[in-house]
């Protein structure tokens, strides 16, 4: 078995055992003293103590220095400015399914509106204003049900929203992530 060849500060060799797949000849504990030392610069992904005020985000990037959230860099026990955090808005084309059709909507309060809507999912965020909603009116007025913001559900309105949802699990974590980068910009 080999043997962990790194001098103790008495100028020995360590000796202890070095486990097999190491990726250097370091002993588990001299293994252990590399990796805090680079994880001070580069920092360690974990869970947050608790959510992250600023978008909820529940994993962050802990420092000596403190933690960070992972979503939207905002560094955990940082107070977010109330008034500030207020008077955001970001508007936002939302789609929503609900039995068997899609509502394309804007709003720049979504969880206000969407709250007030009858729906079964919330599929995807875009940002954008009402000029964005009525091109994605446009788009899918083959499937609009008329009159309504409502559209049937087909693979071309479905492959657009699977677009918007790549590599995004819950479309109101992205949402967050908007608010946040707004949130740190202005603060």
């Amino acid at each position: 078995m080999a043997r962990c060849s790194q001098l103790r500060s008495d100028g020995v060799a360590c000796g202890l055992p070095i486990e097999a797949g190491a990726p250097v000849q370091l002993c588990s504990s001299h293994l252990l003293a590399a990796h805090d030392w680079v994880a001070r610069d580069v920092g360690v992904t974990d869970l947050l103590p608790g959510p992250c005020v600023a978008c909820g985000g529940r994993v962050g990037i802990r420092y000596p220095s403190g933690w960070v959230c992972a979503v939207c860099e905002w560094r955990a026990g940082e107070l977010v400015d109330v008034e500030i955090a207020s008077e955001l808005r970001i508007e936002v084309v939302y789609y929503l399914r609900y039995d068997d059709r899609i509502k394309i909507g804007t709003s720049a309060t979504p969880r206000r509106r969407i709250a007030a809507l009858p729906h079964d999912e919330v599929l995807a965020f875009e940002r954008g204003g009402r000029g964005l909603e009525q091109r994605r009116h446009r788009q899918f007025a083959d499937q609009r049900i008329p009159r309504t913001e409502w559209f049937e559900i087909d693979d071309t309105l479905l492959d657009h929203v699977s677009a918007l949802r790549a590599g995004i699990e819950d479309p109101w974590d992205l949402y967050s992530r908007w608010l946040s980068t707004e949130l740190a910009l202005r603060g």
